[in-house]
């Protein structure tokens, strides 16, 4: 070996040895519901960047809209076949409590909507983590869960034997209690079912009711403000844990921010769509505030058999507790 030959290889090990580590990179796929014209697409878009910029580009957050994934009762056992690793959860019976308790009749105080879902997430902890999961991101449902019926005017506490869609069993309970029959629809078959007058009524959430274009078909809606709602995005636990401490501290921070980031954003746009819908034709009914706190704490009491059998008196009193302290005075 020549002398250039041996300087050169010496040089080359020299630059080997101080050339900083690959950075290994992990890619989370985060699945939802909704699609890419809803707001809270901006709010995991959102996410995504917070968890590249916090973690220095460890970690990635695919996103994957429109249920292209997996089925709307379907977001446990896709994280947990590996489908998914970040996921909606619906009211699903391996997790009881939140089941019964993520959709639950009460008047928000929205000023402390952030603090509230935190604080509900932080009481689910430890069931999540029995189906191997973790609460992560708190969606921005209190605020837009409403009604909407073929005709305006619509008397909510009398729905004369109408069949309208439902999202769980709460809700059922809740149209089965004012005359009405429930039906379960996925939110991708809801138009159609609208369109076909399979039902006469929608439970759904404001940003997805307007971004599934359903204003057209049923234009004629009744805002109740009845609902906490936290339709919870959680992470397979076994994933989380795989990330440093630091990364697992960061990509909750980043959950966080979105959160925050998100939530005027939401509330803006369903405030825009539903004036949109008004001027072209579709009304709003607003309940009356002693009357909406009135149907609340109806549902609220014939509720509480459910909730004390699923989450057992103790935390069944805490999440009560939790949603008094938060409600709309």
């Amino acid at each position: 070996m020549t002398k250039f030959s041996k300087i050169t290889l010496a040089l080359l090990g020299g630059l080997l040895s101080v050339a900083p580590p690959v950075m290994a990179q992990t890619t989370l796929r985060l699945s939802t519901y909704v699609n890419e014209i809803d707001p809270r697409h901006e709010g995991f878009k959102k996410f995504a960047d917070l968890a590249a910029a916090k973690t220095s580009g460890r970690v990635k957050i695919q996103i994957f809209p429109s249920s292209t994934l997996h089925g709307w009762s379907e977001g446990i056992d896709a994280m947990q076949g590996g489908v998914s690793d970040i996921s909606w959860v619906p009211a699903d019976q391996r997790l009881p409590c939140y089941r019964v308790t993520s959709l639950y009749p009460m008047v928000v105080d929205m000023s402390k909507q952030i603090e509230l879902d935190a604080a509900y997430s932080a009481l689910m902890k430890d069931e999540a983590a029995k189906a191997g999961l973790v609460p992560l991101i708190n969606s921005n449902y209190s605020y837009d869960q409403e009604w909407w019926f073929k005709k305006p005017g619509t008397d909510l506490s009398k729905m004369n034997g109408m069949l309208v869609r439902s999202i769980g069993p709460l809700v059922s309970m809740m149209i089965e209690t004012w005359g009405g029959k429930p039906v379960f629809i996925a939110p991708k078959e809801v138009f159609q079912s609208a369109e076909r007058g399979v039902v006469d009524g929608i439970n759904m959430g404001v940003a997805t009711y307007s971004a599934n274009k359903l204003w057209g078909v049923m234009p004629h809606m009744v805002k109740a403000n009845l609902f906490y709602g936290n339709i919870n995005y959680m992470i397979n636990k076994r994933k989380f844990e795989g990330l440093s401490p630091a990364d697992q501290t960061a990509l909750m921070a980043a959950a966080r921010e979105s959160e925050a980031w998100l939530k005027p954003v939401y509330e803006k746009s369903v405030d825009t769509d539903i004036a949109n819908a008004v001027k072209q034709g579709g009304t709003v009914t607003n309940v009356p505030p002693a009357q909406r706190k009135a149907m609340a704490d109806l549902i609220s009491a014939k509720w509480k058999p459910e909730v004390d059998k699923a989450c057992g008196l103790d935390q069944a009193n805490k999440v009560r507790a939790l949603f008094t302290q938060y409600s709309a005075k």
